[in-house]
């Protein structure tokens, strides 16, 4: 990281809460991206509409956000194909595991008052610490 850009951060996070509460109130559903993406292939025909348009949003938010930037975030070049295409698995399965991701358990079921996601979240910050630490120190990747 290079810089802290408190601005943008501050008005993603209001983005992000109002999306998750406005999604609970209007569609009772909680904004756990994993089980929105997973549901598009798991749900009844009915129920993929409005998961379709949740995802739409993330994407058209993110070409909003470059449009007003100007700039993209660039990949990390120095990680290796291989490693991102494991992390990304891992991700899936602890996701399945924990019963749900970081947004389901960090934002909506935190903000619930959740002891479930106090735990998860919890353990995801803990795992990526560790992760992160072990990449960067240990096999000097990144």
């Amino acid at each position: 990281m290079t810089h802290f850009t408190p601005v943008s951060a501050l008005v993603g996070g209001v983005l992000i809460g109002l999306a998750a509460i406005l999604l609970l109130w209007l569609n009772g559903r909680i904004a756990g991206i994993s089980s929105i993406v997973g549901g598009m292939w798991f749900s009844p025909r009915g129920e993929r509409t409005w998961r379709l348009l949740f995802i739409t949003g993330l994407i058209l938010g993110t070409g909003a956000w470059v449009a007003v930037a100007g700039q993209a975030p660039l990949p990390r070049p120095q990680s290796p194909a291989a490693l991102l295409v494991l992390s990304g698995l891992l991700v899936g399965y602890g996701t399945s595991l924990g019963g749900g991701c970081t947004s389901g358990h960090g934002v909506c079921g935190l903000a619930r008052f959740s002891l479930r996601s106090l735990v998860a979240t919890g353990v995801f910050l803990v795992v990526a610490i560790v992760t992160t630490f072990i990449v960067r120190h240990v096999l000097h990747i990144a």
